[in-house]
């Protein structure tokens, strides 16, 4: 048995979440995703048959190429795995999903679909690759790939890919068609469509996201067929929102709430990401979560903290934490007033106008 060529990256008792690429390219795709994702999660990143390291394989349908990546979590002992994958790929979770429910824990698509067009345009670019190559794709691919500038490495990726692999893949992506079985994908679905995406355009994540029971469907504006590497920032917080948090991201949502801490993450940039990550990772994980103060405690100290300083934005979001944690009103304002002799009047006074305001925002919710 051949394996497909794969790449392991995170830490080894991470859970397993396998990252399939889209045809043409390599498991470099996932790069702008893979700091962030393996931070947490033992990453599996593969390429597909006759592309990047793996070699050609005798593949007819998604079906048979659904089966080689059972075949590598096999050899990985991953008994069940999250799954995410673009295009190809994401077809290629969609029909794990469908027909082998109990290997997955969870699935996202990115610019994918439940069919990819009329079968006849695959079997004739095909055909196309067969005679001459990937290379009279390399411009046309480019303007569907990338709504900014293009990543000349996944070009390369294209560019060197085995003919007789990709025009497989062209194969199995004519004979491919999910409509019908939505409906039986059962583990939780994010679905992710570049509003630019002229291969996928958004119908199609759409359609995806109706059919798939309770699936979270977002739209990136910007971004074209490789939605994750135009726009890295949102994809990656969409499958961080989506995938298992890691601690400190549960008892952030716990204690801030699931809204916040989504504008949160849409807002996230390149520039702030690993601030974001830090906060999440020590003030929630590390701090929060340790048993020596419960959390009524924590807000007490807190509010307290944040009206010596005179932060009054982070007091407002931690009056509304307070109140999640079982601070009463009353006892918000008690917290409050006793600053008034160790943080100052103007500073309490500060705080009072801010308390009120969120509780009387928060009463009429």
């Amino acid at each position: 048995m051949t394996l497909l060529q794969h790449r392991t990256d995170g830490p080894e008792r991470g859970e397993p979440l396998v990252l399939g690429p889209s045809l043409g390219t390599s498991a470099r795709v996932w790069e702008p995703q893979l700091a962030a994702l393996a931070r947490t999660f033992r990453v599996i990143r593969f390429d597909l048959p006759g592309h990047g390291g793996s070699p050609p394989a005798d593949v007819r349908t998604v079906d048979d190429l659904a089966g080689l990546v059972l075949e590598l979590a096999d050899a990985l002992s991953l008994e069940s795995f999250h799954y995410a994958g673009v295009s190809l790929g994401g077809a290629i979770g969609a029909t794990l999903a469908a027909r082998r429910p109990t290997r997955l824990r969870s699935l996202a698509m990115l610019c994918s679909s439940a069919r990819f067009g009329e079968p006849q345009a695959w079997r004739e670019r095909a055909g196309l690759v067969r005679d001459r190559g990937t290379g009279p794709l390399l411009e046309a691919t480019a303007r569907r790939w990338f709504a900014g500038p293009a990543d000349r490495a996944l070009l390369d990726d294209l560019a060197g890919a085995d003919p007789a692999g990709y025009a497989a893949c062209c194969d199995a992506l004519a004979g491919y068609d999910l409509r019908d079985r939505l409906a039986d994908i059962a583990v939780p679905t994010l679905v992710v469509a570049g509003r630019d995406d002229p291969a996928t355009p958004p119908a199609h994540a759409r359609r995806l996201a109706d059919g798939i029971p309770g699936a979270t469907l977002v739209e990136v504006a910007a971004a074209a067929h490789l939605a994750n590497v135009d726009r890295p920032e949102p994809v990656t917080a969409a499958l961080l929102a989506h995938l298992p948090a890691e601690p400190g991201m549960k008892v952030r949502r716990e204690v801030l709430g699931d809204a916040h801490v989504d504008r949160a993450i849409a807002r996230t940039t390149g520039f702030t990401w690993d601030f974001q990550d830090l906060i999440t990772r020590y003030a929630w994980g590390e701090i929060w979560t340790r048993p020596g103060l419960d959390r009524r405690t924590r807000s007490c100290v807190t509010l307290t903290a944040l009206v010596a300083h005179g932060h009054l934005e982070e007091l407002a979001m931690h009056v509304r934490a307070a109140l999640r944690n079982g601070l009463t009103p009353d006892e918000i304002g008690e917290v409050l007033l006793q600053t008034a002799i160790y943080c100052g009047v103007p500073a309490a006074n500060a705080a009072f106008a801010v308390a009120q305001r969120v509780l009387a925002e928060t009463s009429g919710e």
